[in-house]
């Protein structure tokens, strides 16, 4: 059931997140898949807006994850395993139509690439669209919703539904924070179109609902947006550039926010974050260190996948738990990202404490006894 305050409480602010979860299938370890099979791969739950759902739970905000999964036992066993983190699931609608998706993941090392093959066509939320889900009801005093660019790559339909579920948002006054997630391998719904083309058709669709928008100097080439000769700035101060891009672009993004990754090797990664505040034209970045921002190296990933969203998760936290306090949102959401990278699978089950003692500066790995 969904979290609800204890009587005599403030309630925190509610989030809803909408998209697909999939079934994620990965062989131990770093082995390939052809190295595994016949064998036994792991089984686990994953999804961007999942995924994020799921980190908001652990911290203890309120949030209802909203999606479509097909009757039977691998959706049964999905809303258990959502229920068991927090999250509230009175908004899964089980069809009689569609199927399960699936997406298996090779995990990388060193300079080899974790690779991503997916097996989601036809899924049950590919299949629904507008009409399908009452948001009047499901956005009812809810302060957020999340929703990223990878649901509307998966069919039309879908797309529409994203789009329909933003514009309620709006009417509703309920703040929308998008992630662009591009994936240039799911957006194959119009053969007519590239998938760079499709997406920026779609998603232009999208961004004048947007609040919080989590996206890269990549994502305004791909929505289109005009910017200015970034090629004697530094990577803190493009990143200050693009989000101002956004902002001209579409007014209502108050807040831009970047996960900065420098990937030495898929074992080593430097990771860092910036957070820019469109009413004062402002920008924070994460981690700061003796003055300066001195991203997080990363030097023993054991799984890079869902980091991106345990880094949303993150700045919805921190901007719900501390309003106006933008320095702790992204200090939380960069410290969130980089343990993400230190869990199997997608679902980043670390505590608060665990992140706050990383902003601290104190996350020595250390045994704590």
């Amino acid at each position: 059931m969904a979290w609800e305050t204890p009587p005599g409480e403030t309630p925190l602010a509610r989030i809803v997140a909408f998209g697909e979860i999939m079934l994620r299938l990965a062989p131990p370890g770093v082995s390939r898949l052809r190295q595994s099979l016949p064998g036994s791969l792991s089984a686990t739950f994953a999804g961007a807006e999942a995924n994020t759902a799921v980190s908001l739970a652990l911290l203890g905000l309120p949030v209802d994850f909203v999606t479509a999964l097909p009757k039977g036992a691998l959706a049964e066993s999905c809303v258990g395993n959502l229920n068991s983190t927090g999250v509230g699931t009175k908004w899964v609608r089980q069809t009689d139509t569609g199927r399960f998706g699936l997406f298996y993941v090779e995990t990388g090392a060193s300079q080899r690439s974790t690779e991503v093959t997916y097996d989601r066509d036809s899924s049950a939320i590919s299949l629904a669209g507008p009409g399908d889900f009452d948001w009047e009801k499901i956005l009812a005093g809810v302060d957020w919703l999340h929703l990223t660019g990878i649901t509307p790559a998966i069919s039309a339909a879908a797309a529409d539904l994203t789009l329909e579920a933003a514009q309620a948002a709006v009417a509703l006054d309920v703040s929308v924070s998008f992630d662009v997630n591009f994936r240039s391998r799911l957006w194959n719904w119009d053969p007519k179109r590239s998938p760079p083309q499709l997406a920026q058709d779609t998603l232009r669709k999208l961004m004048p609902c947007v609040s919080l928008m989590i996206g890269s100097e990549g994502d305004c080439r791909l929505l289109d947006v005009e910017l200015p000769e970034l090629q004697s700035l530094s990577v803190l101060e493009r990143a200050t550039e693009v989000a101002r891009a956004f902002h001209r672009q579409w007014p209502r993004i108050r807040y831009f926010a970047s996960s900065l990754r420098e990937q030495i090797s898929a074992s080593h990664n430097n990771w860092s974050g910036v957070l820019y505040d469109s009413a004062a034209d402002t920008s924070m970045f994460a981690p700061v260190r003796d003055g300066a921002c001195r991203p997080w190296e990363i030097r023993q990933i054991v799984d890079r996948v869902g980091s991106g969203d345990a880094f949303d998760a993150g700045l919805l936290f921190g901007l719900c738990e501390r309003p106006g306090d933008l320095q702790y949102a992204i200090d939380f959401a960069t410290a969130a990202g980089c343990l993400a990278h230190t869990i199997s699978g997608d679902w980043n089950y670390v505590t608060r404490s665990e992140i706050e003692t990383l902003m601290d500066g104190t996350g020595s790995g250390r045994v704590i006894r």
